[in-house]
């Protein structure tokens, strides 16, 4: 005698359960991290005309404000669910000819008004709140001097 087939066996929705389960996760975040952008910075030549930067005499950092919002960190009480990070541009956005030939870039930013420079391209993990970030950006020519003109440089401030 046959034996008709029943739609869904138990063993079947069973082991479908247990292969979902083995599946690898998708590490997705539920969330938001909102960057608002502040002051623009200012680059301020050295004496020897070879390197503009945030930190010479005269020259101000960029400044933002970042707030991370995240349920799943809430739920789960994490600590680190998002990072922000500003790597130096690998060029300016607007300069004069020759202004971007042999022409190094340097990040650093600070979270919270920490004094402690770090590194741009350092992701630096995030609570969820709001949180506030300057950013300092140096150019250095070698060899040789800038040529005078305008100047203009762009740092992508990073939260993921």
């Amino acid at each position: 005698m046959k034996r008709k087939r029943s739609g869904n066996s138990p063993a079947l929705l069973a082991l479908a359960a247990v292969a979902g389960l083995c599946l690898p996760a998708q590490a997705a975040i539920v969330g938001t991290c909102t960057i608002m952008i502040g002051a623009s910075g200012t680059m301020k030549p050295n004496p020897a005309i070879n390197i503009f930067g945030s930190k010479q005499a005269g020259g101000s950092s960029a400044g933002a404000t970042i707030t991370a919002s995240s349920l799943l960190c809430t739920v789960l009480n994490l600590l680190d669910c998002y990072s922000v990070s500003a790597p130096a541009p690998i060029a300016f956005s607007s300069a004069p000819s020759g202004g971007d030939t042999d022409v190094t870039f340097a990040t650093v930013f600070r979270l919270d008004g920490s004094g402690v420079d770090i590194p741009g391209s350092s992701p630096q993990k995030l609570t969820n709140g709001t949180h506030t970030i300057q950013v300092d950006l140096t150019a250095t020519k070698s060899p040789g001097i800038f040529p005078a003109g305008s100047y203009q440089a762009e740092v992508i401030v990073r939260c993921e």
